[in-house]
């Protein structure tokens, strides 16, 4: 899907800063869960009678947000929480194919303690799929049922930033979503766009893209956490 771009005019140059955190995306982020989410919402929209051509967008967003929408746009007149329990039920079941992505291991054994993960997964199945990935969970690992609305709204990245005791404009969010970039960009955090899902031309909210986080280095020093490009 390309090499690396950016940063366009007015983004921020973020090799060049230090920053006081590193908020990263979970599924297709570190974890590459794209084949067991896709099989889950087919079997969802199986059992529910909706046409899986009819799902619309959903990655990036809270499975609840989706469930919701879909019921209005169809009007499928659902349990909209058992829906929900029935949809995290499928998603529990199929972790057999799920593994860490290139780069994942690195970045979060680089950033320790300045690394939080925020995610559109409830939290027992982010932990779930980290676990089947061979990834360590974070201290800080923020999840859908810890916030009131989820991306692409800020409130993940601000509650993220939050526990960290840190200021989310003073972070650098790493994403491969355009509702996850949206939801960083608005708590006023840098971004870092990964091309594992999304073409390039619907990233067009990150500061920098690149294809997978191989193809950067992070660390610590005194300043800070640092992001640089590999050779």
């Amino acid at each position: 899907m390309g090499g690396v771009s950016g940063p366009a005019p007015g983004r921020r140059q973020v090799t060049a800063e230090r920053f006081q955190a590193v908020l990263l995306d979970s599924d297709s982020t570190l974890v590459d869960s794209a084949a067991a989410v896709r099989r889950s919402w087919e079997a969802w929209a199986r059992r529910f009678g909706v046409p899986a051509g009819r799902l619309g967008e959903t990655h990036g967003m809270p499975s609840g947000q989706t469930i919701a929408r879909l019921d209005r746009e169809l009007d499928l007149g659902l349990d909209l929480e058992l829906a929900g329990a029935v949809f995290d039920e499928i998603e529990l079941g199929d972790l057999g194919d799920v593994e860490a992505l290139p780069g994942a291991v690195d970045a979060l054994g680089a950033l320790g303690d300045r690394a939080a993960v925020v995610t559109s997964a409830d939290r027992a199945l982010a932990s779930a799929r980290l676990r089947a990935a061979g990834l360590p969970e974070p201290a800080v690992l923020v999840c859908a049922d810890d916030v009131e609305r989820g991306k692409p709204d800020p409130a993940p990245y601000r509650e993220a930033a939050a526990r960290l005791g840190v200021d989310p404009a003073c972070c650098l969010v790493v994403e491969d979503s355009p509702a996850g970039l949206r939801s960083g960009r608005a708590a006023g955090a840098a971004t870092l766009g990964l091309l594992t899902t999304t073409p390039r031309g619907q990233l067009g909210e990150a500061d920098l893209v690149v294809p997978d986080l191989s193809w950067v280095r992070l660390g610590v020093d005194s300043e800070g956490a640092w992001l640089a490009l590999r050779a």
